[in-house]
């Protein structure tokens, strides 16, 4: 008997001619001498890891804000999820691995608190000077905003992580301003797909937050197993552990149902990707790119299941009353926080007072922006009390 491992034990597979090499990277906008002990993708997700931005993640809303319960997600354990997921299907594949755990881990730095009533709270804020979208601060996090290495301002991420974190969604034939900007100083092609890497790493994301919301909404009881048996895909679940543990408990029915649903998400994901991976053919990770269509996809028959399913967390979670109520407080803090500090920048921590100093208005509300788009829930909760809270000490 061969003494080397299957496949089938190891989920793991030679590197193909499609997957990113890391031998061959385009490098970084800034040369470094490279890691004796780790590959340039391994180097990028550790430093990731080590960020400050990353850190914040612990405290950043996915669904619900940090102090309704230490039971939910957080963006930091929804990004260790969705690394886990992208490593699983991208080792399965045949892709560089690490270049998808690092893709998926930063994937939602430039998130602000309170989640997606945050981000539009500082959109509107900053719609002046082209508003606000967390993909591009994702970017300005890696590029600029993390000042931890003596050569450098942000990162130095490898071409293939960066272009893998801007394009993870697809192309973006109409960059912002400072996605262009970065762009024509370090090319990323922003008219192409990403490598197939980044592609699972987006699906990935989707895999995850669709199966974990539903623990968290049930949870919360924001629904019930009833409830969510509307959706088929979840109906068909529920239908199987019902035959086969008809006594299990209620708590071990909704495990069973979330580890069901991402295996279904995940063998559903890696077949049809399969698929198109054999119908193209490609040589290389640029034929992906130039593939002119995503090569990571759900297949026709999963999409439809899928899309009810999300139908049914926006009904029936993401505008539930209560979260509604949250949303509307946390728009509030972060639009009155941003209107104080723009007006008053001298009420800004001494850092980034300095940085203000002597900006035109325009250029003081993007620091403003920057700042408040760092903060956790909870500091943002603090912040906001410090400086209307008459009895606060402000410190």
């Amino acid at each position: 008997m061969s003494s080397q491992p299957s496949f089938r034990r190891t989920g793991r597979r030679p590197l193909e001619p499609y997957a990113a090499d890391v031998e061959a990277s385009r490098g970084r906008l800034i040369d470094e001498p490279e890691s004796d002990n780790r590959s340039a993708f391994q180097r990028d997700r550790d430093r990731i890891i080590h960020s400050n931005a990353f850190r914040r993640l612990k405290h950043k809303t996915q669904v619900f804000v940090f102090h309704e319960g230490d039971y939910y997600r957080t963006r930091l354990t929804h990004s260790i999820e969705v690394a886990q997921i992208a490593r699983t299907i991208t080792r399965s594949l045949g892709g560089d691995e690490d270049l998808a755990e690092a893709v998926a881990l930063a994937h939602d730095l430039g998130h602000t608190p309170f989640g997606h009533a945050g981000e539009d709270a500082l959109s509107d804020a900053l719609a002046s000077i082209g508003g606000f979208d967390h993909n591009v601060q994702t970017l300005r996090i890696l590029t600029r905003l993390e000042r931890r290495y003596a050569a450098f301002d942000g990162l130095n991420l490898t071409w293939e992580t960066l272009e893998g974190v801007v394009k993870h969604n697809g192309p973006i034939p109409e960059p912002a301003e400072a996605l262009a900007d970065y762009d024509r100083e370090h090319p990323l092609w922003l008219d192409s797909y990403a490598g197939l890497e980044a592609q699972i790493a987006s699906l990935a994301d989707d895999i995850a937050y669709n199966a974990h919301d539903i623990d968290d909404g049930l949870r919360a009881g924001l629904f019930s197993l009833e409830d969510v048996a509307e959706a088929p895909l979840v109906a068909n679940i529920l239908a199987e552990i019902e035959t086969d543990w008809p006594d299990l408990e209620r708590q071990r029915r909704i495990y069973e149902l979330v580890r069901m649903l991402i295996g279904a998400l995940v063998r559903d994901l890696t077949g049809e990707t399969q698929s198109r991976l054999d119908a193209l053919g490609p040589k290389s990770a640029d034929d992906i790119r130039a593939a002119g269509r995503p090569m990571a996809a759900f297949s026709a028959e999963m999409t439809p299941q899928l899309d009810a399913l999300r139908r049914f967390l926006h009904q029936r979670m993401y505008r539930h009353t209560e979260l509604n109520r949250m949303t509307s407080k946390a728009r509030r803090i972060v639009k009155d926080l941003f209107e104080l500090l723009s007006k008053e920048p001298q009420s800004l921590p001494a850092d980034w007072r300095v940085a203000a100093e002597g900006k035109d208005g325009d250029r003081v509300k993007r620091i403003v922006g920057d700042y408040i788009a760092g903060m956790t829930d909870r500091y943002a909760m603090l912040e906001h009390k410090r400086l209307f809270d008459i009895y606060s000490r402000g410190l």
